[in-house]
């Protein structure tokens, strides 16, 4: 393993300053890019969506649970799948209940939408212990329309990540992919605000912001410097900005 340099406390120290200043422009760069983000315009859905959830069918609005924000995880788990997605359940486990009781203080409701049937769900949901309301979409546009989930079929252009992607067409392509989308609500209408795909949702992921703080990295085999892991964890997804 190439490990790094060995040096001096104060070569070190000499080091990490530098590094600081890289640091601190990037918190600063961060906040500007979320006040942008908070600027950006909405969407009226005007579009009736039905899910299905443990009281039965619900609409977009009932997933809001009294919530001014909603936040939507979608979960890779397809109609025909056996079981969801490794990498989608990996950060839904990471994140602890504290995580949602915060968002609830804040009005904003979390949730997993998936195109699975909901009993399929549901057994999902029970044999991982988790607590965090899960919906399906199966009887509903909505994967489709939020871009996640692709149609194999070819009445519509793949799309991911907002920008055609015709490789989705092949026959070993994936037909769910992970994203997230967030939504307001005003009074009786929603409107959706934004939504993330592929590498814009590692931070939603715990472990990696605490991985990106160790020498190690996420020992995944995109990273640099090369040659720092033994036994790297996959490369990035092919949709990787």
């Amino acid at each position: 393993m190439a490990l790094p340099d060995v040096v001096s406390r104060e070569q070190w120290l000499q080091a990490r300053l530098s590094l600081l200043g890289q640091e601190k422009e990037m918190t600063r760069q961060r906040d500007r890019l979320n006040a942008d983000r908070r600027r950006l315009p909405m969407v009226r859905i005007d579009k009736e969506y039905v899910f299905e959830g443990p009281e039965g069918a619900a609409g977009l609005t009932d997933l809001f649970d009294g919530s001014r924000q909603l936040m939507v995880q979608h979960v890779m788990f397809g109609p025909d799948w056996e079981r969801p997605c490794p990498s989608c359940s990996g950060a839904i486990s990471n994140m602890v209940p504290s995580v949602f009781s915060g968002l609830r203080t804040r009005k904003t409701t979390f949730v997993l939408v998936s195109r699975a049937p909901y009993a399929r769900i549901a057994e999902a949901k029970e044999q991982r212990g988790w607590d965090v309301p899960w919906y399906s979409s199966y009887s509903s546009d909505f994967n489709y329309d939020f871009e996640v989930s692709v149609d194999k079929a070819g009445v519509k252009e793949p799309r991911y990540n907002y920008r055609d992607e015709p490789e989705l067409r092949g026959e070993d392509a994936p037909t769910e992919l992970p994203g997230i989308s967030c939504f307001l609500r005003d009074g009786d209408e929603v409107f959706h605000t934004y939504s993330s795909f592929a590498r814009g949702m590692d931070y939603n992921w715990t472990l990696y912001p605490l991985l990106d703080l160790t020498a190690l990295g996420r020992q995944e085999e995109w990273e640099e410097p090369k040659d720092r892991v033994e036994a790297p964890r996959g490369a990035v997804p092919t949709f990787d900005e």
